[in-house]
């Protein structure tokens, strides 16, 4: 979801895309020995003391279904919607669907009200050509509408996201006119509708990846938008903190201005990278990894696990068997409380995950412990 996020399977795992450019590393990474042992770095950022309620999404790809409906079982309580992604449109408007019996009775037994993602997506990447043949098509756009009114009431879904990206720029019109028919129809089915929007930060970025999400549309339009705060640091990109605070600021500081914050959604990752050094454009891709995942491998390899304060995210630098240097960004406890206390300073609706199934389980008490999560 960025650039918007890109999101594509490669190898069993998924690769977005909103990297904005590289950032260069925190100056304390400027000339280091390689670190010997494993510490924790204490952070300079306390919880804020608020206890607001706030609504939570968490985004499920349900490829094997038994380990969806666990991973819900799990982590569902704590969730106000379960965005199952995706159900994918053709450029017909018809719906290729996933197999989500099992985990939509598990997030109903759960309590979360079950969300369908509809996307642009096909052969590992997002599709600009069918996201303008629905737009400009009549009767693809009818059938569409049709098919996911069949399918939310046949299924019992309750809410709906639409997650249209790398969608052309001058298609952004034709875009706003579509989600003005659109989503207006699906309301009036009793539906809770949001949409997923690109990490913008002015008005002025264009491209693929940002032209054509009109923030000021969506906010007008859904009950609630998405924004998909990650991806700086991906998996074709060079090192960095995937969800950097002051990138992350960027954006909310002019989400606010346009779009109400009761209806801005800020997202958050349940994962980080570890990628090889020296980082070269066509090297190998970095390997996506869960919190727990990267906190065993530091204690594992005696790695000494450093913060940036500037990023607000953890990381550390390790060699494999290899003899091969390898520096991992990823999420602990300190950067997600300061994504919560983005979420309290500004005001915002909530906080949204991609994506579930990976393992942090830290994130779920810090949320008890900050939020009241709205259920319906």
């Amino acid at each position: 979801m960025r650039r918007t996020v890109l999101i594509a399977l490669i190898a069993g795992m998924i690769v977005a895309g909103c990297n904005q450019g590289a950032q260069p590393r925190p100056q304390s990474e400027q000339a280091r020995p390689h670190p010997p042992s494993y510490q924790q770095v204490e952070t300079e950022h306390p919880k804020i003391s608020a206890s607001p309620t706030i609504t939570t999404v968490g985004f499920l790809e349900p490829v094997d279904p038994k380990e969806a409906g666990d991973v819900v079982e799990d982590v569902g309580k704590y969730l106000s919607y379960v965005a199952f992604f995706s159900y994918r449109v053709k450029p017909n408007g018809s719906l290729i669907p996933l197999k989500d019996e099992h985990p939509l009775q598990v997030t109903k037994k759960q309590g979360a009200v079950p969300m369908l993602v509809i996307t642009n997506f096909a052969g590992g990447n997002f599709q600009p050509d069918i996201a303008h043949r629905i737009f400009t098509d009549r009767s693809a756009q009818r059938r569409l509408i049709q098919s996911v009114i069949r399918v939310m009431k046949e299924k019992g879904y309750r809410a709906l996201n639409v997650d249209f990206e790398h969608i052309r720029e001058e298609d952004r019109d034709l875009y706003n006119r579509f989600l003005k028919t659109f989503l207006p129809r699906m309301k009036r089915e009793g539906f809770v509708v949001s949409t997923a929007l690109a990490p913008k930060s002015s008005d002025r970025q264009g491209g693929a990846w940002h032209g054509a999400h009109d923030y000021a549309v969506h906010g007008k339009l859904a009950d609630f938008v998405i924004l998909m705060t990650y991806e700086w640091g991906w998996t074709g990109g060079p090192p960095m903190a995937v969800a950097p605070i002051p990138q992350v600021r960027d954006v909310l500081n002019y989400a606010v201005r346009k779009i109400p914050r009761k209806k801005i959604v800020m997202g958050a990752p349940l994962y980080g990278y570890d990628w090889t050094l020296p980082y070269r454009k066509e090297g190998p891709p970095a390997k996506r990894l869960s919190p727990k995942e990267a906190a065993g491998l530091a204690k594992m390899k005696g790695a000494r696990v450093l913060y940036s304060n500037r990023d607000q995210a953890p990381y550390y630098y390790y060699r494999d068997d290899q003899g091969k240097e390898h520096v991992v960004w990823y999420e602990n406890e300190e950067s997600m409380q300061a994504k919560f206390n983005l979420v309290k300073e500004y005001g915002l609706r909530g906080i949204s995950y991609w994506v579930l199934g990976e393992e942090f389980p830290q994130n779920w008490r810090l949320l008890q412990e900050n939020f009241h999560v709205r259920r319906p």
